[in-house]
């Protein structure tokens, strides 16, 4: 079964040497795919000499910063019509520890979507401020009761999909960012009655580089949690 590993970048040339080497070290035919934003910090330059030395390792440059739902819909599609088995989406940050990614890939024989999730099993973080805590965990409670999705952690962005997934979600359709791009992916594939499961992971906050947290995203959130609300009540999802 191929598995690649989607990783969006901007900025994160501190971070992704120790993300790949880590994946690699795991499990040497995975494949990982870096969308990188046009990092001024030449995060892409520095993937091109990692390409020197791992075959499996693939970069796609676009040229400018486009929000982490295009890119992940961009690594999705690049992912689809290469036919990946299956697809893992995570953080380039290293905040989502590469060690989960063979016990999440495993899952999905039994499963179609397995979510790393800080919320399964108690609250999982690190370092994280007790504010940014709150925020984060109230979101999460507030989506589920507008929703009615059924996860502890829907707005997680370390993930493990089945082709057949990705495949039938309109990723076109799909036209959220940041954290609402996270629920709004669960909500459409727990819509067409997809298996999904928790699988309880560390989240340990980022210790290079700066938070890409922002107002607008969590404005967002809030209003595409009441859209799927809509949806649901009148029957429409694709």
């Amino acid at each position: 079964m191929s598995t690649l590993i989607i990783s969006p970048t901007y900025n994160e040339k501190k971070n992704i040497t120790s993300l790949i080497e880590s994946v690699f070290s795991i499990n040497k035919d995975y494949h990982i795919l870096i969308v990188d934003d046009n990092s001024p910090d030449g995060t892409a330059n520095l993937v091109k000499e990692l390409q020197l030395k791992y075959n499996n390792l693939f970069l796609e440059e676009r040229p400018g910063k486009a929000g982490l739902g295009t890119a992940y819909k961009y690594g999705f599609n690049w992912a689809l019509s290469r036919d990946y088995d299956n697809i893992v989406q995570m953080d380039a940050d290293l905040s989502h520890d590469p060690k989960e990614i063979k016990e999440m890939v495993g899952l999905l024989d039994n499963y179609d979507l397995v979510i790393g999730s800080r919320y399964i099993d108690g609250v999982s973080v690190v370092h994280w401020p007790i504010k940014r805590l709150l925020l984060s965990y109230g979101a999460n409670v507030y989506a589920r009761l507008v929703t009615g999705l059924p996860l502890k952690d829907s707005t997680g962005g370390f993930k493990a999909w089945k082709k057949k997934v990705l495949s039938s979600i309109d990723l076109n359709g799909v036209k959220s960012q940041g954290y609402s791009f996270q629920i709004e992916m669960n909500w459409r594939a727990w819509q067409k009655k997809f298996s999904i499961i928790e699988h309880p992971i560390i989240f340990a906050d980022r210790t290079i580089g700066e938070s890409k947290m922002s107002k607008k995203i969590m404005l967002e959130a809030i209003i595409v949690i009441w859209r799927m609300r809509i949806w649901k009540i009148f029957g429409w999802h694709k």
